[in-house]
C-alpha cells in the first residue's frame, strides 16, 4: 500500500506537470482553437471538454475561454452543465492539492489574504465561500487553492462552488452561444444576443448589489 509521503510526492508531481503544461499552452489557448479541437472529437467532445476545463483550472488557465467555447459548442443548456462540472472538478482538485500537498506554496501566493479567508470561513462557513464566488475579490484559480488551506469541509466547498458559479457560467455560455448564432446566421441570433447582454449586465451588477446589502467587501469584515 502506498505511503502517505509517496502519495504526497505523486500529487505534487501531478500538479507541477499540469501547471507546466498550462504555462506552455497559455499563449496558444483561444476560444477558436479550443472549439476547433473539440469539434473533431465527435461524441467524446463533452467528456474531453470537462476534463480540459478541470485541468485548466488547476493550471491557472482562464476559465472564461472554456466557458465561452462550451456555449459555442454545446449550446446554453449542456454548455452550462459541462462548464459547471468542469469548473467544479478543477476547483476541487486545486482545493485538494493545497490541502494535501502544495499548502506552503499557496500560502506564499495568497499572503495576508489567507488570514482573512480563514476568518471569513470561521465566521460564516459556506456563506463566505458563496460570497467569494459571487464577489470575486480573489482570482478564481488562486481562490480554489487558497480555500484548501481553510477549515471548510470539502463537500460544503464543492456544493457551494457549483451553485454559486452557476450565474457566471450561464452568462458566458450564452455569450459563446450568441456568437455562434451570429456567425452561423441563425434565425434566433438577435434573441440570443439580447439574452447574453442581459445576463452579462446582471452579472456585472451582482457584486455591487451584494456589497450594498452587506455594507462592504466581505473579505474585509
Amino acid at each position: 500500500m502506498m505511503s502517505r509521503s509517496a502519495r504526497r510526492v505523486l500529487l505534487l508531481a501531478g500538479v507541477a506537470i499540469v501547471i507546466i503544461a498550462g504555462l506552455l499552452m497559455r499563449d496558444n489557448l483561444s476560444r477558436e482553437a479550443l472549439t476547433h479541437w473539440l469539434n473533431g472529437l465527435g461524441p467524446w467532445a463533452g467528456v474531453v471538454f470537462i476534463a480540459s476545463y478541470a485541468a485548466g483550472a488547476v493550471a491557472f488557465l482562464p476559465g472564461l475561454v472554456f466557458t465561452i467555447a462550451g456555449g459555442a459548442l454545446f449550446g446554453p443548456l449542456w454548455g452550462t452543465v459541462y462548464s459547471l462540472i468542469g469548473a467544479t472538478s478543477g476547483a476541487t482538485l486545486a482545493f485538494l492539492a493545497a490541502r494535501h500537498g502544495v499548502g506552503d506554496w499557496v500560502a506564499q501566493r495568497t499572503g495576508a489574504r489567507l488570514g482573512r479567508l480563514q476568518a471569513g470561513i470561521d465566521r460564516e462557513g459556506w456563506r463566505f465561500v458563496a460570497l467569494m464566488r459571487l464577489v470575486p475579490l480573489v482570482p478564481f484559480n488562486l481562490l480554489n487553492y487558497a480555500l484548501g488551506l481553510t477549515r471548510i469541509r470539502l463537500s460544503v466547498y464543492a456544493l457551494t462552488s457549483f451553485i454559486t458559479m452557476s450565474p457566471g457560467a450561464l452568462a458566458y455560455v450564452w455569450v459563446g452561444h450568441a456568437g455562434r448564432q451570429a456567425i452561423a446566421g441563425g434565425d434566433n441570433r438577435l434573441q440570443a444576443g439580447l439574452i447574453a447582454i442581459a445576463l452579462i449586465a446582471t452579472l456585472a451588477l451582482l457584486p455591487r448589489i451584494i456589497r450594498s446589502i452587506r455594507g462592504g467587501d466581505p473579505a474585509e469584515r
